[in-house]
């Protein structure tokens, strides 16, 4: 009796050892820090993303790898920041405070603000240059009109990041930006973040996507003024109504967005709408026992491609060449953004 309690014993351990392993090999944490290696590799080397100072730093591929490649590193062990990322960081210094006029002026002072931000979060203060940053971000706040207190945005009519009404999901970053600062950077810009929550209120209509606002939630997580408690609540609840039974997002749940004739089909839930969901919940505090969340981080812990060690994802906007830089884009987003998910859990 006794030898048979200890062989049952033996083998619920094996079981449990057996069901850990399979929990955390169901995804990769080295293949998924690989492929972003790999498309920074390629975006460093594409001559539309190049210039003088240094490759764009763009919403898809640029700031989510940015925002991944650090949680990732930690996840790994590893003891030194990518070149790629020295090298985004690098153009995103470049003229701190000053940035040349152009299109994607306001988006890359913004990344500028919230990369240096994170950089410093550990500091009672913030270093000359993250100071010259948010100098830079608070000198292009709109000042009157319905944009009071927002930001322009690039808009080249593509969805989810680059659409004419993007300027929520750019101020909801700006949010997250200030709200990552050191104290003596919010101390010193109480009219700026008065207009700045004054334009959020008045912006967080349900007409405007989900993602936008999402974006807000996101930055309540580091910022609390940017969603009062019942918005925030009511927010969280409009986006677990909106799940799929399989437990992902799809992108159109995540609109309303613009018709886009050439788009790609897309069927069922998506990579880049469940992952980004899944991590901003998580950031919002939405507990990990949450039963959506649970069957959320289920459907994108079974979605990576073991070939290629990303969530696979298309555009929203056009059919693109295969293998193409474009093609990849949505791709890109949803790698880093699953990664940051599984990991905001622990696993």
């Amino acid at each position: 009796m006794k030898r048979t309690s200890i062989g049952l014993a033996v083998a619920l351990a094996g079981f449990a050892l057996s069901v850990m392993h399979t929990a955390a090999a169901d995804w990769s944490p080295q293949l998924a820090a690989q492929y972003l290696d790999g498309r920074q590799k390629e975006w460093f080397a594409w001559k539309p993303a190049m210039s003088a100072n240094g490759p764009c730093v763009s919403c898809h591929t640029g700031m989510t790898y940015l925002l991944a490649r650090p949680i990732l590193r930690r996840a790994l062990n590893e003891s030194q920041p990518t070149e790629y990322e020295r090298g985004l960081m690098a153009r995103l210094r470049t003229n701190v405070g000053d940035k040349p006029k152009g299109a994607l002026l306001e988006v890359e002072t913004i990344f500028t603000a919230l990369f240096l931000a994170e950089q410093d979060r550990a500091s009672r203060a913030a270093s000359p240059e993250t100071r010259k940053a948010f100098d830079g971000m608070w000198s292009l706040q709109s000042q009157d009109g319905p944009a009071a207190g927002g930001w322009r945005w690039y808009a080249a009519d593509l969805d989810p990041w680059e659409h004419k009404g993007s300027a929520l999901y750019g101020a909801g970053l700006a949010a997250l930006a200030l709200g990552s600062a050191p104290g003596d950077v919010r101390a010193s810009a109480d009219a700026q973040t008065r207009a700045l929550t004054s334009y959020l209120a008045a912006s967080l209509t349900n007409d405007k996507p989900l993602h936008d606002r999402l974006a807000v939630l996101w930055a309540s997580s580091r910022f609390e003024a940017a969603l009062p408690a019942a918005a925030r609540a009511a927010l969280v609840a409009e986006v677990m109504a909106r799940q799929s039974s399989d437990g992902g997002w799809t992108a159109e749940a995540l609109g309303p967005w613009m018709a886009h004739a050439d788009a790609p089909p897309r069927t069922g839930s998506g990579s880049y709408a469940t992952a980004f969901t899944t991590y901003v919940l998580q950031r919002a505090g939405v507990p990990s026992s949450n039963p959506g969340l649970v069957r959320a981080r289920t459907w994108l812990s079974g979605r990576q491609d073991p070939a290629t060690g990303a969530w696979p994802d298309v555009s929203m906007n056009k059919r693109r060449p295969a293998g193409s830089m474009e093609a990849l884009f949505m791709q890109d987003a949803a790698t880093a953004f699953a990664a940051m998910a599984l990991l905001e859990d622990g696993r």
